[in-house]
């Protein structure tokens, strides 16, 4: 990461706030009355409807009778009439990667349809060079793309260095895999950040080479793939950092977060919590810091109270990776192995030895720190599992609301074990859209219609959260409620009908469900008195409308401690 020069983003920064009404519009209590529309609480198990809520000095004062709220209110008050709009708790995903929605907001949108039209390697070729401009590649120095799948590209393969060099051979290309697991570069990219013929494979990662060759194609996998996105994707100047900070913070603002998880955190601890000390979020940042950082957790910035929106939260451990990449490591081979793979292939562990895994849990259960664990596949999980329980007898195992992160292919056994454990499923049902006909190619029509089983950990007792993993995916929480509710694929074919959620439970999971993941369901996830003023607007009701269209919804306004922080008109 570049040095951050603390002085000129300070005047970066106060120029910023002063451009965009971030100061105090000295309402101080001022209370402000929202009525006119459907005003959800999200308080108990089923859906409770009030006619007003009250806001003052960025608290919920009382929710309730528009009557009562007036009285409440007193003569000092503001009216906001919804006008038929819906108002829930502000969003808070039970998993993404915030510090990537920077590069996914300015990088050339090389998703495939329907968010972009990346549908083969010619059209991503084709949006690369339309990105290429002096402009784009002064922000880091490099072309740089988001989100192509190999899975829906018509030449269903990763684009190689070959590829690439046809956007440019003067310049380095490298573009991420939508799973976020995977990058291609070009030949010159390759160059850059020095991997020939003789550079090993690291631990947990693999340099895909040419055919009967030690040449590098230019496709990374893993640790191979990983370390490589900081450098490319630090902007190159302050100017640009600045630029890259804003366009992510208002990417999460427009879909409606009010909280929002930077779930492996490695270097990006520093520049978040650089731009924290100057005050720039508007929305509230919990980072969880990969397990090769740990010494980041010896900081004040790990505590359950944030200083300036920003906090760290826990520890991050990844298990194995990507299924629709074939690298989350499972107990049965893939049914289509990637590239190069021979027909036992079931994917890998990043970290094989279970004595480096046990020692990594004491860490996190010693000193009492949340711990995510990123696990895929059942093999993966299985490992989580036998690897993590005796620790938790050791040291006890009372409210850490520790988290298996996405469980793709998780088994029912497992569900129990992790029950047993007091595990908190976030799981990962947009999954069922992007890639649920590409699972069943996979692993079989039957497991393929068993990803992200999240009314089967609910049934089982898990507590559960649903997320984007964004930028894996635009971080359209909508469209995650829409996918946990539908569980509809590309295809149009329903993944596992029994899996799904009703929109309410959809909605419990990216609200007061994820507000307890994080431990802040005493202040965030509901509309109660006493808690923290982070509202969102929603265009339509995701309870009154046809399931089908919850993924049409669009939000209107957010709001963060009583303050308004993105209106759409």
């Amino acid at each position: 990461m570049n040095t951050i020069k603390m002085a000129l983003l300070s005047t970066i920064a106060l120029f910023f706030f002063s451009c965009n009404g971030f100061e105090s519009d000295g309402s101080k209590n001022i209370a402000t009355i929202y009525y006119g529309g459907d005003i959800i609480t999200m308080a108990g198990d089923t859906p409770e409807y009030v006619d007003a809520l009250v806001v003052r000095n960025g608290l919920i004062e009382f929710a309730g009778t528009y009557d009562d709220a007036m009285e409440i209110a007193g003569g000092n008050h503001q009216l906001i009439n919804l006008q038929g709009k819906t108002l829930l708790p502000g969003f808070i995903d039970g998993h993404a990667h915030f510090a990537g929605f920077s590069a996914q907001a300015i990088g050339a949108q090389i998703l495939p349809p329907p968010d972009a039209g990346a549908h083969n390697i010619s059209a991503l070729i084709e949006i690369l060079n339309e990105w290429n401009t002096p402009e784009n590649r002064a922000l880091t120095g490099w072309i740089f793309g988001i989100g192509f799948d190999d899975s829906v590209l018509e030449e269903k393969r990763f684009p190689t260095k070959e590829d690439l060099d046809k956007v440019s051979t003067e310049h380095p290309v490298l573009i991420i895999h939508i799973s976020g697991h995977f990058a291609s570069l070009n030949s010159k990219g390759l160059e850059m950040i020095g991997i020939t013929a003789e550079t090993e494979d690291p631990d947990g990662g693999i340099i895909r080479r040419m055919p009967n060759s030690r040449e590098p194609n230019g496709v990374l996998e893993e640790l191979a793939a990983i370390p490589a996105y900081s450098r490319v994707l630090t902007p190159a100047s302050e100017e640009a950092l600045f630029e890259f900070m804003k366009a992510g913070q208002d990417m999460a603002l427009s879909y409606g977060y009010t909280t929002i998880q930077e779930g492996r955190a490695m270097e990006q601890h520093d520049l978040l919590a650089a731009f924290a000390e100057l005050g720039f979020w508007k929305l509230d940042i919990i980072s969880h810091i990969d397990y090769a950082f740990a010494h980041l957790m010896d900081t004040d910035w790990y505590s359950k109270e944030y200083k300036n929106n920003y906090r760290i939260g826990g520890l991050k451990l990844t298990l194995d990776g990507s299924p629709q990449g074939r690298t989350a490591w499972r107990t049965q081979p893939y049914l289509i192995p990637p590239h190069g793979a021979g027909s036992d292939y079931a994917g890998y562990p990043a970290i094989p030895n279970d004595e480096d895994v046990i020692a990594l849990f004491e860490l996190a259960f010693k000193n009492n720190w949340q711990i995510l664990t990123h696990a895929n596949g059942d093999a993966a999980i299985d490992q989580m599992i036998r690897t993590i329980a005796p620790v938790a007898e050791k040291y006890g195992n009372e409210d850490r609301r520790n988290v298996l992160i996405h469980g793709q292919y998780v088994r029912d056994d497992q569900l129990d074990a992790l029950k047993e454990l007091n595990v908190i499923a976030s799981l990962f049902p947009l999954h069922t859209f992007y890639w649920g006909d590409w699972h069943k190619e996979i692993i079989g029509d039957s497991l393929g219609n068993r990803i992200s089983p999240v009314r089967t950990a609910l049934n089982k007792g898990l507590h559960v959260t649903i997320h984007t993993d964004a930028p894996v995916a635009l971080p359209n929480l909508m469209r995650v409620v829409w996918t946990a509710v539908e569980r509809t694929s590309r295809s149009g074919e329903v993944i596992g009908e029994s899996e799904r959620l009703t929109p309410y439970e959809a909605l419990q999971a990216i609200t007061i469900w994820s507000a307890y993941q994080h431990f802040e369901e005493d202040t965030k996830g509901s509309l109660e008195a006493g808690k923290r003023a982070d509202l969102v607007i929603l265009d339509r009701n995701p309870l009154k409308l046809d399931s089908q269209d919850i993924k049409d919804i669009i939000v209107v306004e957010t709001i963060k401690d009583g303050l308004s922080i993105f209106q759409l008109y």
